[in-house]
């Protein structure tokens, strides 16, 4: 039997990168899942291999099922849509995947400006602040536990330089984490974080681009080579199956052994 099978699993962010990526590994696994994204079809630059294709149209084309809700994670009032459609049109949610992410970089903290500090913490914190209770008030109603993941970074676990804004709304993320996990548990609702580090998505592809980024970044990394959606995607499914039932509480590098030393060995 599939890992997921009658799952309902809601995943934000889910038209491009990792949350496309994780919407096609858990439909694969027999999961019915909600699509939430602002857009429909995939940005712009990234590194699908079927743009002209939503994630809804990927995951049917194979024999999935899914469903597509607009949803903008920094508008309370959306996310709470997002879930109630869910419950409208599969019954229940089972695990909820908070994907949705922003990224911003390239200067020293005196300058950025309150912009990106603002928009880092609007989609990265409040957008899992507002994706968990959402659907955490949806599992306590079914009794029934669920599962939480937010897709987190190592930058929610250590410093880097020129991305300020970003770390510590990831640390924040990543600490939102913990208290949910101690919060919950005892509701069987698990909580866990994914922390990648780059990886090929529309988000990185300026960096993936750049030659002499991609040199030095590769050559820190001990596996040598960038993250693949399919990385993450394979350890979500993970998560959202009773395979990880007594994992909790935990943020689990996806890096390629970065945290270990980023130095060219």
């Amino acid at each position: 039997m599939p890992r997921l099978q009658n799952k309902v699993i809601v995943v934000t962010g889910a038209s491009s990168g990792f949350g496309r990526a994780i919407s096609r590994a858990c439909a694969a696994e027999g999961a019915k899942v909600v699509v939430g994204d602002i857009h429909e079809h995939p940005n712009t630059g990234g590194f699908e291999d079927d743009a002209d294709l939503s994630t809804v149209e990927v995951i049917e084309k194979t024999g999935g099922t899914a469903t597509y809700v607009s949803c903008d994670v920094t508008k309370e009032d959306q996310v709470d849509n997002l879930i109630a459609e869910t419950v409208r049109r599969f019954g229940r949610i089972d695990v909820m995947v908070n994907n949705a992410g922003i990224y911003r970089n390239g200067k020293r903290l005196h300058e950025f400006d309150v912009a990106d500090l603002d928009i880092c913490f609007d989609v990265n914190v409040r957008g899992t602040f507002f994706g968990s209770k959402a659907a955490i008030r949806q599992m306590l109603d079914q009794g029934e536990g669920g599962v939480i993941v937010n897709l987190v970074s190592t930058a929610g676990l250590q410093g880097h330089p020129n991305q300020s804004v970003y770390n510590i709304s990831k640390g924040a993320q990543a600490n939102l984490t913990r208290c949910l996990a101690i919060e919950y548990g005892k509701d069987g609702i698990r909580v866990n974080g994914i922390c990648p580090t780059y990886a090929k998505t529309s988000l990185t592809r300026a960096l993936f681009d750049d030659k002499d980024f991609d040199q030095v970044f590769t050559e820190s990394i001990p596996l040598k080579r960038w993250g693949e959606v399919d990385d993450i995607a394979n350890l979500a499914v993970f998560l959202a199956s009773d395979e990880s039932s007594y994992i909790h509480g935990d943020l689990i590098k996806v890096d390629g052994g970065e945290t270990l030393c980023r130095y060219s060995v």
